[in-house]
């Protein structure tokens, strides 16, 4: 029998725990063809040449030219230019890669923040291959890095202040409070981000400038997060792991724990844990540049945030950072990383990738007397012997939001550099026309550090390898910023009655500026403009977007501007939803996205009434509820005039790659030769009668266990345990017909059959009256068939019962790509399976 269930993650956990690095410079594009094996780092072959999967990164020689983005001006403009040059040439130069790839079955998965393929296999000779191509620039492992250790330094407790220390030491230490106070800006306009393990979004020192809070009570996480791997339970921000709630706090959050509590926040979790995979961070260092909805899709680079944080690395590997670095900062972002937390206060060539790099601004850390942290790492940098840090901040003790609501103290580097990033919100936010330009930020802050003089690890008194440029002064910065801005304020109210306006959105546009911001509970709006001339609109729901040309700002004038709106009528929307084949559906959730508008839900007839709807055009979206099954969420535009009725198919389900979910006409295959498989926990690899393409990759052959698997990726047993799709965790590459711990006894068999002529076969694999480990007397029948003409995938169930079991209680059915990163799932532990059904998923363009 088989050992008692565990899930996944832990195997997932304990690899990653035992990886350390991502990050080395590539070689020169000029690399003679016989220097092939020296592109491939050996660890790879080695993992190979044992027959295991290696993972690795193609890394190509072609990159992007980014010119173009650095001389625009704007951030919105920067950061569209950068995104179309980058996945432009990822497009155009991974095609030939890609295509051989495909021909040798190999699955991956392609980056254009970097030009780079996440590939697996176990051919040694075909990676060789790969490296010997003339647009190969070098093959490097999977590997990861840690978040930054941190030691609680203080007890946790529900208050961040108390009366007698209006703010924590650190940001007074800045003097982050004597800029609010002398310069009345607090980060207004400016929206900073965090790749990290998550951030409680409803913590009460960071809900108020979540960029997801609609200000009414409901929130939106489209474009606002984004969560690569998907451990957050539900579409919202999650925190396993207290470290990126707390530098998101000493970054923005209220309550005197945040340097810059105006800003605006947005969050990526590319740290799974403890751990960051490389594949999480360059997923979000891509999400960064142009943030998505929640399903990955409808890229935005114009929703880029202005600052990212960094609290993680560890490593003196570094291959893919300075990419993404470069696409950042063409798109004007400000990017701040911890300088490492490896030394001992004495030691010199203690800091880590990639803040201990030369050209990234890296931190270290000190404590409330002004001594340099004991483990903050100290340079010069054993990477590339720069000076290292550029500067440092608070980063003992330093007391911020953690989940549950609560406030902790904690110690190092990765504390410390929130404090930067916080800073130059602060900047940015008084200094409008230093905002994108990241060498003149950069400059501000290291000429007005005050200097420490430790020469013990070489340097100057005035920058040196323990201290950088000194200890972080946000105020000196902003007194030696150029003060070309004012501030202009206003408040916004109904043109009939008067009434004040909150949650209105204003946007302010001019030559090479543009800022968004909201009116608050009491409509009051504040922007910081630089001097020139600019466009208002302001436009909320209810009410006729009004716009104004010619606004002109002088340096220094501030201003008070008071808009009033004009009432819209409103109407009513009706309508029917239907599902995938056309029928009513109820249990639907209708709703206006992102609008102070109350969702219905259909009734059993499929109707549904929205009865007072503002005129206007709106995004309206019907959501099925669970169990989903292949009903998708429909999104479209809805332009309410007068009375409305709007009928609604809800969309087939898709993953990333495109594939789709729809129900079949059902047609059993009788099974005609046995696959040797039997017992609890058996698989058997067989041929295919054709090739089948899954996910990108053609396969000849795959692995059939007696779980209920299909397995492209690798024959396996011991997969009792069923889990979500996707999943980082193997098995991978797989097709889960009816995945739940099965027994293939004497009563049961699986067998394959095929029919039909060459170019229009049908190939099944059928498990035939397989045992429910759980309870030996209940039996399923299902198969998958694979169609050679179109490349669909078909399952089917035959002789259901009622018992939930049977009908899936315990079951996943989906399919999954070979690494973990996409899938449709049809159902996970739902009783959905009905006898003679039957489930295509149909693949993009087919």
């Amino acid at each position: 029998m088989h050992k008692p269930r565990t899930t996944r993650w832990v195997a997932a956990l304990a690899t990653a725990a035992a990886a350390s690095a991502i990050f080395i410079a590539v070689p020169p594009a000029s690399a003679a063809p016989d220097d092939s094996v020296d592109k491939v780092e050996q660890s790879v072959l080695d993992t190979a040449r044992s027959g295991e999967d290696a993972t690795f990164y193609i890394l190509l020689n072609e990159k992007a030219n980014l010119s173009g983005a650095h001389k625009a001006k704007g951030h919105e403009k920067k950061a569209t230019l950068a995104y179309d040059e980058l996945t432009t040439t990822a497009a155009n130069t991974q095609r030939p890669l890609r295509n051989y790839l495909d021909k040798h079955d190999v699955a991956y998965q392609p980056y254009w923040i970097t030009n780079a393929i996440r590939a697996t296999s176990a051919d040694a000779d075909l990676i060789e291959d790969l490296a010997a191509r003339k647009d190969v620039a070098q093959i490097v492992p999977e590997q990861s890095y840690a978040l930054d250790d941190v030691v609680v330094a203080g007890s946790t407790s529900t208050t961040a202040v108390t009366a007698e220390t209006p703010v924590e030491w650190g940001i007074a230490d800045v003097k982050a409070d004597q800029v609010w106070s002398q310069y009345d800006v607090t980060g207004e306009g400016i929206v900073i981000a965090n790749i990290d393990s998550g951030v409680q979004y409803d913590h009460p020192a960071l809900v108020g400038n979540y960029r997801g809070n609609l200000g009414d009570g409901t929130f939106s996480h489209d474009y606002n997060w984004y969560d690569p791997t998907g451990l957050c339970a539900t579409s919202a921000p999650c925190d396993n792991n207290d470290h990126g709630t707390h530098t998101m706090g000493t970054m923005v959050g209220s309550e005197g724990i945040g340097v810059a509590p105006g800003a605006t926040w947005i969050a990526a979790k590319g740290c799974e844990g403890r751990s960051c995979a490389d594949s999480s961070l360059l997923s979000a260092g891509q999400w960064m540049l142009a943030p998505t909805d929640r399903n990955g899709q409808n890229p935005r680079p114009d929703l880029a945030p202005d600052i990212v944080n960094n609290s993680w690395g560890g490593s003196n590997d570094t291959y893919f950072y300075a990419d993404i670095i470069a696409a950042w900062n063409a798109a004007g972002i400000f990017e701040a990383f911890a300088a490492g937390n490896e030394g001992d206060g004495v030691t010199c060539m203690t800091t880590t990738a990639p803040g201990g790099l030369g050209d990234v601004y890296g931190v270290g850390a000190y404590d409330v007397n002004g001594k340099i942290a004991s483990f903050s790492g100290f340079g010069p940098s054993p990477m590339d012997a720069s000076l290292r840090p550029d500067i440092s901040a608070p980063g003992v003790s330093v007391r911020s939001a953690v989940r549950g609501s609560r406030y902790s103290a904690l110690n190092g580097t990765s504390m410390a550099t929130p404090h930067v990033s916080g800073a130059v919100a602060l900047l940015w936010s008084e200094a409008p026309t230093l905002i994108g330009d990241i060498d003149a930020t950069q400059a501000l802050l290291n000429g007005t550090a005050r200097d420490v003089d430790d020469t013990h690890c070489g340097g100057t008194p005035a920058r040196n390898n323990v201290w950088g440029e000194g200890k972080l002064d946000v105020l000196a910065a902003v007194d030696a910023a150029p003060h070309t801005r004012a501030i202009i304020t206003g408040t916004a109210t109904d043109a009939a009655t008067g009434a004040l306006l909150p949650n209105l959105t204003v946007q302010v546009a001019g030559e090479g500026f543009e800022r968004t911001t909201t009116t608050d509970v009491n409509g009051r709006y504040r922007v910081v403009l630089p001097a020139g001339t600019f466009r208002f609109e302001m436009s909320g729901y209810g009410y006729a977007t009004l716009v104004e040309d010619g606004y002109t700002v002088a340096a220094g004038d501030d201003a008070v501007h008071d808009v009033a709106l004009a009432a819209v009528a409103h109407h009513s929307v009706t309508g029917v939803v239907r599902d995938v084949v056309g029928a009513p559906i109820a249990g639907v959730s209708v709703a206006i996205e992102n609008m102070p508008v109350a969702a219905v839900t259909t009734d059993a007839e499929g109707r549904y009434t929205l009865p007072d709807v503002a005129e206007g055009s709106f995004s309206l979206a019907a959501s099925p509820a669970a169990p989903v099954l292949c009903n998708g969420v429909s999104r479209a535009g809805l332009t309410v005039a007068g009375d409305v009725v709007n009928d609604i198919d809800l969309p087939a389900r898709t993953d990333a790659a495109g594939t789709s979910c729809l129900p079949a006409t059902y047609s059993w295959v009788k099974g005609v030769s046995k696959v040797a498989v039997s017992g609890d926990e058996d698989a058997e690899t067989i041929a295919l009668p054709f090739p089948v393409t899954h996910y990108g990759a053609t396969y000849t052959s795959a692995a059939v266990t007696t779980n209920g698997l299909v397995n492209f990726a690798a024959p396996r047993v011991g997969d009792y345990a069923n889990s979500a799709l996707p999943t980082a965790s193997a098995p991978n590459g797989i097709i889960a017909a009816f995945w739940d711990d099965l027994v293939i006894d004497k009563k049961a068999s699986v067998q394959t059959a095929t029919t039909g002529a060459a170019g229009s076969r049908r190939f099944a694999i059928v498990w035939n009256n397989a045992a429910l480990a759980a309870d030996t007397s209940v039996r399923v029948s299902f198969q998958v068939v694979f169609d050679e003409r179109s490349g669909a995938i078909t399952l089917q169930y035959k002789d259901v019962g009622s018992s939930p079991i049977e009908r899936g209680s315990s079951a996943t059915i989906g399919i999954e790509n070979a690494t973990g990163t996409d899938a449709l799932q049809y159902s996970f532990n739902e009783s959905v399976v009905t006898d003679g059904s039957a489930i295509s998923f149909i693949r993009k363009g087919a």
